[in-house]
Parts: structure tokens; C-alpha cells; sequence
């Protein structure tokens, strides 16, 4: 063999190999074409990158509009493989939640209550996401909460607490105006301290929109301390709670229930719509019902939906008729094709007389309901307990009378 065969493709590879040597100079007839490497840095997933202040997700929601008197509750679960017990109490105890905060008022006003629900630390919720899942924005819509409450269920994954908050508070429409009070509930079991954006990061980009935190660790008190839970409160203007998952959820049963769940079988019949949205909307109405019957929530559920709170305005005729009835009987002329004054007129009578049947239930309702109220604050001995309810109902009013907030 001709040793030229073995000696060219030796020194190709040398010299091609040896990057301080010019191979230009040895071989000017072989030149090879030069190739301009950039650099490149490591680019992280928008969710992971503190720097990123605008998700692109944010601009898919509305803008805050608001009604007057607003509180904004955002609600971030844990639900990782150790928390049954956290979701099991808060799907028994959201009812009960959202009747005691609409008691308050601010200025002789009624207050409109937004929640929000987010979950972490599930492991079927893509990485790149951050096991963090959004499912609902800050709504009043509070049938939709229920319902995205009771899909929750637990799966193991990592638990990022820094990165829900931060999630929270960007991609929320939350409230510029300084008389409401805006919320972050955040609960877990795990340290505070995990995933790639800093609890502490997090929580002051919270503060500096006016956010407070307020953290509630599933376990005890001390070690939620030693996992940073009450550091991140503290720091976020809120409060640290502890509570016990797997405290039992006690329903107390009084002379008014039977009478109030019945009153709001009554009142869900006088709902209606003529859109396939308002025929959604009742439905998912009425299978929350069940749902919260199933528990033993049923009554709390029924107590908020004959209040101011229960929005239902997007989709029943009634609640549309009253806050704007000329543009109502419009849009009902239009569908149901009435031309003449006489028909016209029917149509106002009926909605009148279906109006005041609904107004009627809701305020028999709200009667049974003081009672009911009376009779708990004679017989009720859960008010000491560790649930999540419990802590959570203490806190906000807590934090209520010191943002100046009224009570009933």
C-alpha cells in the first residue's frame, strides 16, 4: 500500500483537530469554508424566568372592571400525592367561606367577591409548566369555582410555591383600586423554598402590587416555621396558619335547613335563559347543588346563592331584566319575534311577576338564615378547630375590619 494513502488522512484529522494552528497555512489547495460559531446562552421557559414580567397568557384575559366594593381571593392548592385532605375540606368548606366574607361591606355597600383557583405540585401538569395549572381567573361566576374545585384531585409532582404566587400575580386581573382587598391563599405541606424562582422574589412582586399573602401549612406549626411558611407570610403582609388535613368536617344540622333548601328549589326555578350558555349555566348549577348536597354543604351553598354575591347576570333573564330592562325586553322581542304592544306588554308583566316571586325567596331565605346563624353561635363548638375553613374564615375577617371592611 502506498503509504501517502496513510499519511494524508492522519494529518487531515491532526490538523482539523488542533484548533491553535492555522490549516490554511499546510494546506491553502484544501481550504475549508470558516464558520462563524455564536454563542449561545441557555434560554429558560418563560414560567421559569423571573425576569419575564409579561405571559404571553396574560393578554388572553379581560381587563378589571369594577362594580364597586371588590374583594379578590386567589386560591393555590397543593395537590401533590399527600393532599386528599386539604382538597376533601376545602371542596366541604367553600360554601362556608364565601358566606361569611359576603357578610362584610364598605361604605354601606355590598361587596362583589372574585376567586381564583390555581393548583401545584401535580405531576401530570407539564414540567415546562411548572406543575402549575390556572383554573379559573379571579370570577364571580362562583358555580364555575365550584365546579373547577371539585375536578381537582391529587398526583405527586413538585411542589413550587414561588412560582405559583408569582403566576398569581401576573397573570390575575386584579383590582388598581385601593379601597378593595386582594388576596393569595396559598396551602401545602412542603418547603417553601423550592423551584427555580425565589419565594421571596415572588412575594415581594406581590406586595408591590398590593397583594397580601397569606400562607397555611398542612401540618404542624413548628415544622411549617422550619419550612419558611410563616417567613413568606410575613413578608407578604399576611398571616401564617397552620391546620390539620385530616380534621373531620362536623355538619351541624338546624331547624332552618330543611326550609332553606327547599326555598332554593324554588328559586332555581324561576332561573332561565333562552341561549345555549344560559342552559349550560343552569346546568352546571344544578349539578353543584348535587355535589354540594353529597357533602353536606348544601345549605351554605343555597344561603349564598340568595345573596348579592351570586352572580348570575351573564345568563338568567331576571337578573339581566332588573339591572337593565329596556335592552332585556329588546333582545327578548328579537328572539321570540314579538312585534305587537299587547304581546309586549305581557312579556313585562310576566317578567315583573316572575322578578318579584325571585326576590320574595331570596328574602325568606336571608330570614332563615339569621336564625340558622343563632341557633349555630348557641350550639356550635368547631369554632377553635384546625380546618381549612375555619382558619381561612378567621383570617379574612381579621383582615377585613383592619382594611376597613364592615361585618354583618
Amino acid at each position: 500500500m502506498n503509504i501517502k494513502y496513510i499519511l494524508i488522512p492522519s494529518l487531515f484529522l491532526f490538523f482539523n483537530l488542533n484548533a491553535n494552528n492555522n490549516f490554511e497555512k499546510y494546506s491553502p489547495k484544501y481550504k475549508l469554508p470558516q464558520k462563524k460559531i455564536k454563542e449561545q446562552t441557555l434560554k429558560l421557559p418563560d414560567i421559569l424566568n423571573p425576569e419575564i414580567k409579561n405571559n404571553k397568557k396574560e393578554k388572553l384575559l379581560s381587563t378589571f372592571v369594577r362594580k364597586g366594593p371588590t374583594i379578590q381571593i386567589a386560591i393555590l392548592l397543593d395537590t401533590s400525592n399527600s393532599m386528599d385532605g386539604l382538597l376533601s375540606q376545602a371542596k366541604k368548606q367553600i360554601w362556608k367561606i364565601i358566606n361569611e366574607i359576603s357578610k362584610a361591606n364598605k361604605n354601606n355597600k355590598e361587596v362583589i367577591i372574585e376567586v381564583a383557583i390555581f393548583e401545584y405540585g401535580k405531576s401530570s401538569i407539564p414540567r415546562e409548566e411548572g406543575y402549575i395549572k390556572m383554573h379559573t381567573p379571579l370570577t364571580s361566576d362562583l358555580d364555575k369555582v365550584s365546579e373547577k374545585l371539585f375536578d381537582l384531585y391529587t398526583q405527586g409532582g413538585e411542589e413550587y410555591a414561588g412560582m405559583v404566587i408569582k403566576e398569581a400575580t401576573n397573570r390575575l386581573q386584579w383590582s388598581n383600586n385601593e379601597n378593595d382587598l386582594k388576596l393569595i391563599l396559598i396551602a401545602g405541606n412542603e418547603s417553601f423554598n423550592q423551584g427555580n424562582i425565589d419565594y421571596k422574589y415572588a412575594v415581594n412582586k406581590a406586595k408591590k402590587n398590593k397583594i397580601i399573602i397569606n400562607t397555611i401549612f398542612c401540618g404542624n406549626y413548628d415544622k411549617g416555621i422550619n419550612l419558611k411558611w410563616k417567613e413568606a407570610a410575613k413578608l407578604g403582609n399576611g398571616k401564617y396558619m397552620n391546620i390539620s388535613q385530616n380534621e373531620e368536617i362536623l355538619y351541624i344540622k338546624t331547624p332552618y335547613d330543611e326550609k332553606i333548601n327547599n326555598l332554593s328549589k324554588q328559586l332555581n326555578k324561576t332561573y332561565f335563559g333562552y341561549s345555549k350558555k344560559a342552559k349550560i349555566a343552569k346546568k352546571r348549577m344544578l349539578v353543584q347543588d348535587t355535589m354540594a348536597e353529597k357533602l353536606n354543604t348544601l345549605v351554605e351553598r343555597n344561603i349564598v346563592k340568595a345573596s348579592s354575591q351570586y352572580d348570575t347576570s351573564q345568563w338568567d333573564v331576571l337578573s339581566k331584566y332588573e339591572k337593565n330592562k329596556d335592552k332585556t325586553i329588546k333582545e327578548i322581542k328579537k328572539i321570540k319575534k314579538i312585534e305587537t304592544k299587547e304581546e309586549e306588554e305581557k312579556l313585562k308583566k310576566e317578567l315583573e311577576e316572575k322578578l318579584k316571586k325571585q326576590k320574595e325567596l331570596k328574602k325568606e331565605i336571608n330570614k332563615l338564615k339569621l336564625k340558622r346563624e343563632e341557633y349555630l353561635n348557641n350550639n356550635d363548638k368547631t369554632s377553635e378547630k384546625k380546618d381549612f375553613g375555619t382558619v381561612i374564615i378567621k383570617n379574612i375577617k381579621e383582615i377585613l375590619k383592619s382594611n376597613n371592611f364592615n361585618i354583618k
